[in-house]
């Protein structure tokens, strides 16, 4: 028997738990943890037992490594593809094994190989897909299993394919409008520092050499001291930076710092209520999708709330989720959070009072989408603009001081 470390969520809380079992492999590790109403998250085997490697199965290694070399993209375009080839009536065994001999990815094909081999050998395709737990999330494996007990594989297939594709547009266009400014930045301090550093002293000798020591003008002088302050202290600077940078991204890791950094990024200004935005529409597409693909509203809303990606929503998810368990509905308790905004509260009880809620909730995170789109396009087009003056004020500055001497110098010269 081999000895595994666990990390899980909890099906009856939500929290998350660590802890240690014994198993024949990891396969037989993965189901006794579900047996228990855990669903794992990562499974790395003990190495401090020297306990004896089994041969590698196809298509099956630890999570771990498959999360480096398979990316959110990959597994959307499977599920798009997988879900094309169902609905055209292939089995899903021969869909699997196409879509497996046509990727050049050599460890996503051996994934992709082991779901087709779980399937021919009697197994379900959701339990070959909670074995990957770090490429196949709850949500994904719920909905699969809720298609293939109500004969409806396909639809849950289409489901999931809509379901990632947009939510990774909305994604990708919130990552690209704060790395803009992020990197912009960035050039201009490089710029600076460069100039500083390798620019100006130069200067500074000539001014020294032709000038015999009088005075020169305010700014160049506050421009020389901040060369020669950054000259003296910009390693201490650079690794004070790299150290705050790693104890920041170590206490974002830990639950008290997520915590904190969620309620902190929520309420900054601009980029605060794009993050609300962006979790709203995440929230009401992936619960609409659960409810719609037959899964538990319980069970929705509690893999909803492990997918929303902001743990203040994530709390309330979780609150509403107790007070639904109790027999209330979703739209009292979601308003009384006071996290989303009232309109979304306003159209689930409009869902559920006529019996459209999956309906609902879908329209509610298109137009949230197109707000984050909206948004996103406003702030670029205004962050442009402003940083390009920022970095013209800032360089422009320097040049400006070290041309005011060279100014007197040509005077005296002429003089």
């Amino acid at each position: 028997m081999n000895q595994y470390h666990y990390i899980a969520i909890d099906a009856a809380t939500g929290r998350k738990c660590r802890g240690k079992l014994a198993g024949a492999d990891e396969t037989a590790a993965i189901a006794a943890l579900q047996a228990r109403g855990l669903f794992p998250t990562s499974l790395e085997p003990d190495l401090n037992l020297h306990a004896p490697t089994r041969p590698p199965v196809a298509g099956r290694v630890g999570p771990g490594r498959w999360r480096r070399s398979v990316g959110a993209r990959e597994v959307t375009i499977f599920t798009r593809q997988l879900a094309a080839l169902v609905n055209a009536g292939m089995p899903l065994v021969r869909g699997l094994d196409l879509l497996a001999r046509q990727e050049c990815n050599p460890r996503w094909r051996a994934v992709i190989s082991g779901l087709g081999d779980g399937v021919r050998g009697g197994g379900t395709f959701s339990d070959g897909l909670a074995r990957h737990p770090r490429l196949f999330d709850r949500m994904y494996v719920g909905l699969v299993r809720s298609g293939e007990s109500g004969g409806s594989l396909e639809l849950a297939l289409e489901r999931l394919a809509r379901h990632r594709e947009k939510a990774g547009r909305t994604k990708a266009r919130v990552q690209a409008a704060m790395a803009y400014p992020v990197v912009i930045m960035a050039v201009a301090v490089a710029i600076v520092a460069a100039l500083l550093v390798f620019v100006v002293p130069r200067f500074e000798a000539i001014f020294a050499g032709v000038l015999k020591g009088a005075p020169l003008p305010a700014l160049t002088q506050a421009v020389l001291g901040g060369s020669r302050w950054l000259g003296r202290h910009g390693w201490g600077v650079l690794s004070a930076a790299m150290l705050a940078g790693a104890v920041i991204r170590w206490l974002a890791h830990t639950e008290a710092g997520a915590r904190a950094a969620g309620r902190w990024s929520l309420r900054v200004p601009v980029i605060g209520p794009l993050l609300l935005k962006t979790a709203t529409a995440r929230f009401s597409r992936t619960l609409g999708t659960m409810l719609a693909g037959g899964v538990p509203i319980l069970e929705a809303l509690q893999l909803t709330g492990d997918a929303c990606g902001q743990r203040e929503v994530a709390a309330a998810v979780a609150t509403v989720r107790r007070q639904v368990r109790e027999g209330e509905g979703v739209a009292r308790p979601l308003a009384a959070t006071g996290v989303f905004p009232p309109v979304v509260a306003g159209m689930i009880e409009v869902g559920e009072e006529t019996g459209t809620l999956p309906a609902m909730l879908a329209r509610i995170a298109d137009l949230y989408d197109e707000e984050v789109d909206n948004t996103v396009t406003a702030l670029t087009s205004l962050l442009e603009p402003a940083m390009i003056v920022i970095m013209a004020l800032v360089v422009g500055s320097i040049v400006l001081a070290l041309f005011l001497p060279i100014i007197r110098i040509v005077q005296l010269l002429g003089g």
